[in-house]
């Protein structure tokens, strides 16, 4: 035990010499073992406090620029986690610190000592984290790499107003406040805010995860974009475009037609991360997928099988994909529905489906195509036009929410 102590202590030395990011990513796969050793890592002296006492130190509130110096820092490290298959899963004002005391000193995340390794398709079940921050999906005990964009939001919403978005005297109490109340845009100093860090908020402190953006999509929010600042490879990307090729050849057509309706702000964030496939000819393949994680990929990612994404997106070994496709894969209906355009958005994309996608089918093939059983039938049967046997939009935007992955039988064409 004593070498063993010894060799680790080498090794945290070694850490002190690294930058930023790699002692971070390092940090986090060995953050369990040093746990259990009882051994505590050494980090660069912070001087600068806590990001919670100079909240408290500007009276309780920043500028919105100010604010989003801070929002920015603290998303870019979070889409390196998320990258890397870690939720931290405390994110807090007291968890980062300033490296000095002048005003604009970078920040540093701190303290893993709840995070985990989460893989692509996993969930998590056990409550942790801080009442205040926590998300409501933590409390009903599944969760994935959004609850932290949750606690995310509640740091945005406490830089820009002050206050908390959810409060009550006891934990019981703030827990039953996430899960049931709205956080008030209303009252000052909310007026005076722009409507951007209004809709950023919101759009993170959405209580259905699948509605909220995640780091990489929130870096690319009109708030906070800037053509100057390098955006980061976001892993929701390969699960979205695995979904996709692993889906029927039915619901790729209705995704086809949603793409076609995208508005130009979310097109921003798609063009970002096709760039950053590094697209041949206009198109992307497999192995623009393998070279783009392999490019970020540590001990930590492999510790959360996030590679192994990779080997249920074979299909695209074999074709590639332009830009128009790729946006038709990337694309989640769910947070275009969060959007206040999304009734103009779905109308104008069924227009789309209606003139190439829309085909005739049967109850029984459309029960198929959305995994549902014979006793859903009778709900299926809405879906349907009775002119002419073909989807009504109620059809086609069950279409796009419904699950139709079947891996074991979908081929991509």
């Amino acid at each position: 035990m004593m070498l063993l102590r010894m060799k680790i202590m080498s090794t945290l030395s070694w850490i002190l010499t690294m930058n930023g990011i790699a002692r971070l990513a390092f940090y986090i796969y060995h953050c369990k073992i040093l746990k259990f050793l009882k051994i505590f890592d050494v980090v660069r002296l912070c001087e600068g406090g806590e990001l919670l006492d100079r909240i408290l130190s500007r009276g309780g509130r920043y500028t919105e620029e100010d604010a989003k110096t801070i929002v920015v820092q603290i998303l870019n490290v979070v889409a390196y986690c998320h990258l890397q298959g870690v939720v931290h899963r405390d994110l807090k004002p007291e968890n980062f610190l300033f490296t000095s005391r002048d005003e604009d000193a970078p920040l540093r995340i701190i303290d893993f000592g709840l995070s985990d390794f989460v893989r692509p398709d996993e969930h998590l079940n056990d409550i942790v984290g801080s009442a205040y921050y926590v998300a409501p999906e933590v409390l009903r005990r599944s969760y994935n790499l959004e609850a932290d964009m949750w606690s995310i939001g509640v740091i945005s919403y406490i830089l820009l107003c002050g206050s908390r978005p959810f409060w009550a005297r006891t934990e019981s109490g703030i827990f039953r406040s996430v899960l049931r109340s709205d956080p008030n845009f209303d009252d000052s100093p909310w007026p005076n805010v722009s409507p951007e860090a209004k809709d950023f908020v919101q759009r993170l402190l959405n209580k259905d995860h699948r509605k909220r953006m995640t780091a990489a999509q929130a870096l690319s929010h009109p708030w906070l974009r800037d053509s100057n600042q390098a955006m980061p490879l976001d892993i929701f990307i390969f699960k979205m475009v695995k979904s996709y090729i692993c889906a029927t050849s039915f619901k790729r057509a209705a995704l086809k037609a949603l793409a076609k309706a995208i508005p130009e702000d979310e097109l921003v964030y798609l063009r970002t991360q096709f760039s950053l496939l590094e697209p041949k000819n206009g198109s992307v393949s497999l192995d623009n997928f393998r070279v783009a994680l392999a490019k970020h990929v540590t001990d930590a990612m492999k510790e959360s099988r996030v590679p192994d994404i990779l080997n249920l997106m074979q299909p695209l070994a074999y074709k590639a994909m332009g830009f128009e496709e790729f946006c038709a894969a990337a694309i989640s209906t769910y947070q275009l529905e969060a959007l206040e355009g999304w009734d103009s958005i779905a109308t104008a994309a069924f227009g789309f489906f209606e003139q190439e996608g829309n085909q005739v089918i049967s109850v029984e093939e459309l029960a198929l195509e959305m995994n549902l059983g014979p006793t859903a039938h009778s709900v299926v049967k809405d879906c349907i036009r009775s002119s002419d046997g073909k989807l009504s939009f109620l059809g086609y935007t069950k279409l796009l929410h419904g699950v139709t992955i079947r891996i074991s039988n979908a081929r991509y064409r």
